[in-house]
């Protein structure tokens, strides 16, 4: 039974750092650190060649649309194999199969393949749609695996640090993408990311493999592959944070315009396209470095309520911004709200989810946040198409301001949640 949201849900506290005197978890945020990097580079390099190929946003939208749909799909059983399985074996085969679709996008980009070369952006789809089934396993094994590298009473600093680590990739991922693809072009660029896989998973490899966690065998396979999602919706605190950050990201987010704001709106180019995907990350990394010391643990709920209503306040100042370094700025702002609204969500569900169901539960999360990534940057192409960039991403934001909104009314449970220590 989960703890009054009213009452403390007493984490230990921790020096800044405890988390990272762990080996096995230093070598886990080392090795996310490179695939973080990798994974964002090719996200702007793909961004940039099909927005090239096409000069359409509905493409750019499809991008998202194609590594979501196969993302969804495998997730339930995707959080099943992880729970019964060696979360380190699935993680290593998930971004393997990045590493194999990496490479394909370098036979995409040369002549060495003339098949996948003379039908580019067809082949590109393809292998987002792979990479996609590969995506719906990283999150659940990830967040599952990192329980067992630190003890309970350390998942909130471990948690803090998973971001900080994430978003610094997520900072070097763009710059790095702008940089390698105005020097080498297309094909290098995707060596370059299938390198950086291959360090990443090295890092990984060096960690010691954990036991299983004893997992309920009872009831049919439906039952169990379903587990994650009864779990979460009989959670009224963990549902109402999930939906929150679900609707933030589906009509909030406007990173797949950004080619867009960079060619046509800011006039900067491929350098100032990863500049603007970078500015996020910034933000977030300096607000979640300062939560290893400051953990958002007091009037928990309010604070989470607060940063996705500032999160949406900036969407509609970068929405009407045509200075390129104000939308540098609140880019970087917006990424600040959103550190402390994951940092919340990632510690609610290490802390209430019992650890034979990591798995499932994060799959269902990867289900309502992770994949919205991708469905909001399909809706943000069509809202583009439909209304014009400038206006969807106006109406993006107003619609995040109206889903606090709406849960600030419907769940006191998480507007009372208090993880403070007694």
């Amino acid at each position: 039974m989960n703890p009054d949201p009213s009452v403390s849900v007493n984490p230990v506290k921790h020096d800044s750092f405890s988390a990272l005197r762990i080996t096995g978890f230093r070598n886990y945020i080392s090795g996310r650190f490179l695939l973080t990097v990798a994974s964002l580079i090719q996200a702007v390099i793909v961004g940039w060649q099909v927005y090239e190929l096409t000069k359409d946003p509905f493409s750019l939208g499809m991008i998202g649309l194609a590594e979501a749909i196969p993302a969804i799909l495998i997730a339930l059983i995707a959080g099943h194999i992880v729970d019964i399985s060696s979360r380190k074996t699935v993680f290593l085969f998930a971004y393997s199969i990045l590493l194999v679709c990496a490479l394909l996008l370098v036979l995409v980009s040369s002549d060495i393949s003339p098949f996948l070369h003379s039908n580019k952006l067809t082949s590109i789809y393809t292998i987002i749609f792979i990479s996609g089934i590969a995506r719906g396993f990283t999150m659940p094994s990830a967040f599952a695996f990192m329980s067992q590298l630190v003890p309970k009473e350390l998942f909130p600093n471990a948690v803090t640090w998973n971001a900080s680590i994430w978003q610094l990739g997520a900072i070097l991922g763009p710059a790095v993408a702008g940089f390698v693809y105005s020097v080498f072009g297309f094909t290098l660029s995707y060596l370059v990311i299938a390198v950086l896989n291959i360090l990443g998973i090295v890092f990984i490899l060096t960690i010691e493999k954990k036991p299983v966690p004893e997992t309920s065998r009872d009831g049919s396979l439906s039952r169990r592959l379903t587990a994650g999602l009864r779990f979460v919706f009989n959670d009224k605190i963990i549902l109402s944070a999930i939906s929150l950050d679900l609707f933030a990201v589906l009509f909030g987010g406007a990173t797949a315009l950004l080619p867009i704001f960079s060619a046509e709106i800011l006039f900067t180019g491929p350098q100032g396209l990863g500049m603007l995907r970078a500015a996020p990350s910034i933000g977030a990394v300096l607000v979640a470095l300062f939560l290893t010391r400051r953990p958002p643990v007091q009037d928990t709920g309010k604070k989470l309520l607060t940063c996705v209503f500032g999160f949406g306040i900036c969407m509609i100042i970068f929405a009407v911004s045509k200075n390129f370094y104000l939308s540098v700025f609140i880019l970087a702002l917006s990424g600040a709200f959103d550190a402390v609204s994951v940092v919340i969500r990632q510690t609610i569900i290490q802390i209430m989810t019992p650890d034979n169901m990591k798995g499932r539960v994060s799959a269902v999360n990867s289900i309502f946040i992770g994949s919205s990534n991708e469905i909001g940057a399909f809706e943000s192409g069509v809202a583009a198409k439909l209304m014009g960039v400038v206006p969807s991403v106006i109406f993006g934001g107003i619609m995040t301001l109206i889903v606090v909104f709406f849960v600030l009314l419907l769940s006191p449970k998480l507007r009372k949640l208090n993880l403070e220590p007694s």
